[in-house]
This record gives C-alpha cells, structure tokens and sequence, in this order.
C-alpha cells in the first residue's frame, strides 16, 4: 500500500520536511528519480544517494528549480548500474509528456 509506505524524513537545515512517497531502503548505485514540486510540477534527476538528494532538495540547496517550489516530493526512483545509464534515463524521462511521467509512479520501482 503506497500510503502506508509514506515515509518522512526529517531535515534539520529546513523549514519543508522532506517528503517521500515511496518507502526509501540505504542503496548504493545510481538512480533516477522524479520528484513533484509544491507548485505540481515535476523535476527529473539523478543521484547515487536517494534521502541525501531529496533533504538538499527540501533545504533549497539541491537546484535552483526546486528551491522556488518548495517542498517537494519524491514519486518514481529507478535504480541505474551507473552514472551513464542514469543520465540516459533522465534525459529519456525529460522528454516524456507530463502524462507519460504520471504514469511512472504506478510501476516505480522501490529501491
């Protein structure tokens, strides 16, 4: 059940606790990942720490985009073997309708 997986994480360095729909295990590796700004917009990146990334997203220091539309929350994670197929799949993702990004959250994959 997604809602009971909700999980947040606090973040002493902000006043937006971050937030995540999807249960966060430690992993190591790359991800992709796609968060849902405060405004309803969507952000895609990458990063090799998935609760690192989504506290300095929330504490305004991750990217300019997201610190004006804050908070935000994690929606789709997807595990990478490295950097290079992450990046790939970022840039596959960004050049999906809003629709297509939608629908990545019913089949994301938890890490």
């Amino acid at each position: 059940n997604k809602r009971s997986a909700l999980r947040r994480m606090n973040s002493s360095s902000s006043k937006h606790p971050a937030q995540c729909a999807i249960a966060l295990s430690p992993c190591k590796g790359w991800f992709c990942y796609l968060l849902r700004c405060a405004d309803d917009t969507l952000y895609c990146g990458i990063t090799n720490d998935l609760e690192k990334r989504l506290a300095a997203h929330n504490a305004g220091t991750a990217s300019k985009y997201t610190r004006a539309r804050l908070p935000v929350e994690l929606v789709f994670a997807e595990p990478c073997a490295d950097r290079s197929t992450a990046s790939k799949r970022e840039m596959a993702i960004k050049r999906m309708a809003r629709g297509e990004k939608l629908k990545l959250r019913t089949r994301a994959p938890i890490p």
